[in-house]
């Protein structure tokens, strides 16, 4: 059917949803599920708003960071992801658990020109240093009484056509996007002025000035029954670490995996895990080859895990001051500021890769996965909430069960029911 879109966007979201459905065909009850999940306040965040699309929120436990004990939100679709996390940070939990520090939180962008002589613009924008600064910060004044401002501006040469002022900004607990943003577009205003060929001025969703560190041990003994068998399998873990820096087909899949706890955090913190997944697959491949994010070695005392990673997070703004289950999610997890916030991040990601690397060099990784993968499949072909503990029991007995498998396990068990 042919389908007329202009000025979708002006029209009501019950509009939209009545155009949708006729051009989809969708059924009644699709419609209604369209409808029950239709809030209009999102029809002012986002453009050509139709519903809500809902994703299961859980905790991770046992997460101690720099002495401290959290309780950490969670947004994610995927089964055994939390409680990899809750495994892992378990294990990490001993002392003081994973400690965190930062050594500074900056963010950028830059101001892109052609054909400019970088000597020339270097000399220009360190003598200009304190002028352009009170500009940027004089575009967002408000930056200043919450402590931060824009902090420094380099002049990097691209090639031979190309040269990028760099500025960097304290955003202070905020993202920081719009406000970074209208700094360099200030700061592009003061070079056009002057006559040179400002092609763009944009942030920058590479975060090496924001970086976060989280190290911790587990001892042998808790990694298998005897501590002879839990220095093997910490030999193991670091042997899989070692991997992942030295394989990129590896490492792509260990820092995935590291990500499933960091994005779902990020989410869960009303944050863009766009833009940290951006940062930290960029900051994988700073070296020139894509490596593995974290290292885990042997040491006298058990398996030592250190891990660095960016995270352009905010405590503040976005999404964070839309949606109200962030400030529950703040409430649950006890974080008061961004730089907490970034280290709680980080501590879930450590965690989320040692459980990973466990699983993977003892049991492999399919099996602590078996019995949530079985209950998506099962809810996934229609089993009811009340049905799931018989079908995923009698799918444990199938060598591959699949699709049609838990279909005909319906069928029995309703015709079973419905003659009691």
């Amino acid at each position: 059917m042919a389908a007329n879109w202009n000025h979708f966007y002006q029209k009501s979201a019950e509009q939209r949803l009545a155009l949708v459905a006729q051009w989809a065909h969708l059924t009644p009850s699709q419609l209604n599920d369209l409808q029950q999940t239709n809030a209009p306040i999102f029809d002012h965040l986002i453009e050509n708003y139709l519903a809500d699309y809902a994703l299961p929120e859980g905790v991770v436990t046992h997460l101690t960071v720099n002495g401290t004990a959290y309780l950490v939100p969670m947004v994610i679709e995927e089964p055994s992801v939390i409680a990899a996390a809750s495994n892992g940070s378990k294990l990490l939990s001993a002392g003081q658990g994973i400690s965190a520090t930062i050594k500074e939180r900056l963010l950028g962008g830059e101001v892109v020109m052609k054909n400019v002589s970088n000597a020339a613009l270097s000399a220009l924008v360190a003598r200009q240093q304190v002028t352009l600064i009170q500009l940027a910060n004089a575009s967002h004044p408000s930056i200043l009484r919450h402590g931060g401002g824009a902090k420094r501006l380099t002049v990097r040469k691209l090639d031979d056509q190309f040269t990028a002022v760099d500025l960097l900004v304290d955003p202070g607990e905020a993202m920081g996007a719009n406000l970074i943003n209208t700094m360099l577009e200030a700061v592009a205003g003061w070079f056009r002025d002057r006559q040179y060929d400002v092609i763009m001025a944009i942030l920058t969703n590479n975060a090496d000035h924001s970086l976060v560190r989280v190290q911790g041990t587990v001892s042998f003994d808790r990694l298998g029954a005897t501590l002879e068998a839990g220095r093997n399998v910490a030999d193991r873990i670091a042997d899989a670490s070692t991997v992942a820096k030295i394989d990129p087909h590896r490492a792509v899949t260990n820092n995935k995996g590291i990500m499933n706890g960091v994005d779902a955090v990020v989410l869960a913190m009303g944050n863009d895990w766009r833009a940290v997944e951006s940062a930290v697959h960029a900051f994988a491949a700073s070296t020139g080859q894509y490596r593995g994010l974290s290292h885990w070695r042997v040491t006298q005392t058990g398996l030592t895990g250190d891990m660095t990673i960016p995270l352009p997070v905010g405590y503040v703004g976005g999404a964070a001051g839309v949606f109200q289950m962030v400030a529950v999610n703040h409430a649950i997890a006890h974080v008061t500021d961004v730089s907490e916030l970034m280290k709680v991040i980080a501590a879930v990601g450590l965690a989320q890769n040692l459980a990973a690397l466990k699983a993977l060099v003892t049991d492999g990784i399919q099996k602590g996965h078996m019995s949530l993968q079985l209950k998506s499949l099962a809810m996934a072909n229609g089993t009811k909430p009340a049905e799931l503990g018989f079908i995923v029991g009698e799918l444990r007995k199938l060598a591959q069960p699949d699709a049609e498998d838990v279909k005909q396990l319906l069928v029995q068990l309703r015709k079973q029911d419905f003659h009691e």
